[in-house]
């Protein structure tokens, strides 16, 4: 991670955090929501070691490569289980933008890094524009939808407590 440390450390808690949240998911009792936790939290530890400040730790060349197998991997078995549900296709979008970074950090020399050279500007700008949009849209989604009665013409009403009439 380029930058200030301590927003570095922030976004490595926060990732972390999603990661321990992911796998606390992965007790569920339905199989696609526990291999759906199981590779969201393996992108959030993924991110957490990724955000962890070049000045406090510089991972050996190696690491990059390695970050690539494992999210390569990952992506496609997320192509393999977009077969039976879209939300797996977002988990793919995910593996490659991790593959991307991988591949963005393994280019740059060492020196490079504290320079934040990032890869393409486009891909990166889509990536932006993708995960902006698919955070935003989940926050709506967390928003509870209440009921209003009297709500105008062509709602239907709200029954009253005790199911009599209004």
């Amino acid at each position: 991670m380029h930058g200030p440390a301590s927003s570095g450390w922030l976004l490595v808690a926060l990732c972390a955090a999603t990661g321990v949240y992911c796998l606390l998911r992965m007790r569920s009792g339905v199989e696609e929501q526990r291999s759906a936790a199981g590779g969201e939290a393996l992108m959030g530890f993924g991110m957490a070691a990724m955000a962890v400040p070049a000045a406090v730790f510089t991972p050996p060349p190696w690491v990059w490569p390695g970050y690539a197998v494992v999210f390569g991997a990952a992506g496609l078995r997320a192509l393999w289980a977009a077969r039976s549900g879209r939300h797996h296709l977002h988990h793919l979008v995910g593996a490659a933008a991790m593959v991307y970074m991988a591949v963005a950090m393994t280019g740059s020399p060492a020196h490079a890094h504290a320079h934040g050279t990032s890869g393409t500007p486009v891909l990166t700008g889509a990536l932006l524009l993708y995960f902006t949009g698919y955070v935003l849209l989940a926050g709506v989604r967390l928003i509870p939808v209440v009921a209003v009665a009297g709500g105008g013409a062509g709602v239907p009403p709200v029954p009253a407590p005790g199911g009599g009439p209004g």
